[in-house]
């Protein structure tokens, strides 16, 4: 649903008028996050990954942007078709893949892929002279809360030996690409897998296997509860790491998080209040099986505000409500005195929520309502 508007964000109007659960997504959100990482890592592609909300009006706005697009399963391709998405602007980066999910791709025109073991090289003999492919590395990143590295990517010593079973295959390998860990809150691991990947290149190089493309993936980290660095500064250090590439290198990035996360609110509504022992039970018409799925998958707590609602705090718990016990948003937190009908607002709610939620004991999922020119009002967040 589309509703343009250039007046703050009034969300008991919005309820009023659209129901709830809602998730507002802020289209100016999603051009502001992707110009500032931009401007931070200029000369590098900007494909989005659709992964954290693959939703069509994000797409359409990066479009706009010129943006491009990372997919990973032939769904993500459709909703890029869909949108009119140049195929030549998309990579397919996921390391694993069927045999349908290549040729789905290849029909679409997206040519660009991912490989990082010796089975995955032997399915690109078929379209050895229709794919480009890139090499994943494996960077484990135990600081961040989601290693990607522990499920995909080869060793780097390993690298060399594969890029030479590549060549022996037939196969145009055109780089490396690589991916920290989402929500990696310090640039020092880019920086260390960026510095792996040139001696990588260097190798190739002296063996005959030049390589001309570098991926280095997401984890460029937002701010929830904790703050992080801003991102000019955050990628300051890796830009100096990709000064020493060759100019001619073509350099890539996949940024999830950073685009979706601070483009969208959530908006629940008390549906039901309990005094139990000595704290308030709130119970909500969203909650970790819905909107707040990313607490379980993406172990995320969301900033939280109570933006209509005054008085002295009292000890309290936020509850979803479905008939299972772990749907609980937060516990022992202080909020002021809330009625059914009241409204709970999550921030930083873009980025794998509403694309995780379930319709779990058939409490159906959030609808996004799409804002383009809003000024979302100020919320007091409740930590």
């Amino acid at each position: 649903m589309q509703h343009n508007t250039h007046t703050p964000v009034d969300y008991r109007d919005l309820v009023a008028r659209h129901g709830s659960p809602l998730l507002v997504l802020d289209g100016d959100a999603v051009r502001q996050q992707y110009r500032a990482l931009t401007a931070a890592l200029p000369g590098v592609e900007l494909h989005y990954a659709l992964k954290p909300l693959p939703h069509p009006a994000v797409v359409a706005i990066l479009q706009q942007e010129g943006g491009r697009f990372d997919l990973a399963t032939n769904g993500e391709v459709d909703l890029v078709r869909e949108q009119g998405v140049n195929p030549q602007h998309c990579i397919h980066s996921h390391p694993i893949k069927r045999d349908s999910d290549i040729r789905y791709a290849l029909e679409f025109g997206c040519t660009v892929f991912v490989v990082d073991n010796p089975v995955e090289l032997a399915k690109f003999v078929p379209y050895a002279d229709q794919t480009q492919l890139l090499l994943r590395l494996s960077f484990p990143n135990p600081d961040t809360k989601v290693d990607l590295s522990k499920k995909f990517g080869c060793r780097p010593e390993q690298a060399l030996g594969l890029l030479q079973q590549a060549k022996a295959l037939g196969l145009n390998v055109m780089g490396l690409s690589f991916h920290v860990g989402s929500q990696a809150v310090s640039p020092k691991r880019h920086v260390a897998a960026i510095e792996q990947c040139l001696q990588v290149f260097q190798q190739a190089e002296a063996a005959g296997l030049p390589l001309h493309w570098l991926d280095i993936g997401g984890g460029f980290p937002v701010s929830y509860l904790d703050q992080v660095s801003p991102i000019e500064q955050y990628c300051a250090p890796i830009r100096q790491a990709l000064a020493k590439f060759p100019a001619a290198v073509r350099l890539m990035a996949e940024p999830g998080r950073f685009i979706s996360a601070p483009a969208m609110t959530s908006v629940a509504s008390v549906m039901g209040v309990a005094e139990r022992g000595d704290q308030c039970w709130y119970y909500l018409d969203d909650g970790v099986y819905g909107a707040y799925s990313g607490q379980i998958f993406d172990h995320t707590i969301y900033p939280l505000a109570v933006p209509y609602n005054e008085g002295p705090t009292v000890n309290s718990v936020l509850a979803g409500p479905t008939c299972d016990s772990i749907d609980v948003i937060r516990e022992n937190i202080q909020l002021p005195r809330l009625a059914v009908g009241d409204l709970v607002i999550g921030r930083m709610m873009g980025a794998y929520t509403w694309a995780s939620a379930t319709e779990f004991n058939f409490f159906r999922k959030a609808e996004i309502l799409v804002l383009n020119g809003a000024e979302p009002c100020r919320l007091a967040v409740v930590a």
